[in-house]
């Protein structure tokens, strides 16, 4: 069976939209929750993938994501095992570091919907075809500037990057299509969680477009499916149970 290792940052941000689309693919799911102090992993050989969701401070926020240096040894993990890595919001920003970006505090919140433009460098990339022309929510804090080596294969109205592909096999997004409206609420309802000033402007067009996001949704997974060949199941590590023998 497909199972992709997930790595949860904050109690309301989860796969979200996404979990139908993988279990309507068979494909199943384990998370790993660093906020509430579980490890992550250290080996990616029992998976296929893994994602990386999105949080609620920027990566240069070391108190509140005193995680990342495990996060980022785990990207690499599964770079070097051949597996698909992709970053979500906060953990686009983790794929960009990990290509070579440099990771700055401000602004405290990037959130606001935008049309999605595919770029030259994303005219060929299923993922950016996918979304060109669209309307999508973008989520994160702080910003990743790129390094040289990294075009953007989509980027907002301003020219701002929203999504990368620095390796075949990578993939960072800040515009969020996992996102339900019920999630943004859960959001706002987190304890001591700093979000947007706009929050409610931002939750309501949510709403409206909910239908036209789950669409989105769909496109965004099947893209990501042909371009990171994630149907195709990665060989696993065997896993050995010891039994006690008496003498």
């Amino acid at each position: 069976m497909i199972r992709f290792a997930v790595v949860q940052h904050t109690y309301s941000e989860f796969l979200g939209a996404f979990e139908s689309q993988f279990e309507s693919r068979d494909i199943g799911f384990t998370y790993y929750r660093p906020v509430t102090g579980q490890d992550l992993i250290g080996s990616a050989l029992q998976f296929d993938a893994l994602w990386m969701l999105g949080g609620a401070y920027a990566l240069t926020d070391r108190e509140h994501c005193p995680w990342l240096d495990d996060e980022l040894r785990l990207v690499n993990v599964f770079r070097k095992a051949r597996r698909p890595v992709v970053g979500i919001g906060f953990g686009g920003h983790v794929v960009a570091c990990a290509a070579g970006g440099v990771a700055h505090g401000e602004p405290l919140h990037a959130a606001y919907w935008t049309t999605a433009h595919a770029t030259e460098a994303g005219r060929d990339d299923p993922l950016a075809q996918a979304i060109d022309g669209r309307r999508v929510l973008v989520m994160a804090n702080g910003r990743v500037e790129l390094p040289p080596s990294v075009a953007p294969i989509a980027v907002d109205d301003e020219g701002r990057w929203i999504a990368i592909r620095p390796e075949p096999l990578m993939v960072g997004m800040l515009f969020r299509p996992e996102l339900k409206p019920g999630m943004i609420e859960d959001m706002v309802m987190e304890e001591d969680r700093p979000v947007p000033e706009d929050i409610g402007e931002l939750l309501n067009e949510a709403r409206r477009r909910w239908d036209e996001s789950q669409a989105t949704a769909g496109r965004v997974v099947a893209a990501l499916v042909t371009a990171l060949d994630l149907m195709h199941e990665r060989r696993k590590a065997p896993v050995f149970t010891m039994t006690a023998v008496q003498k």
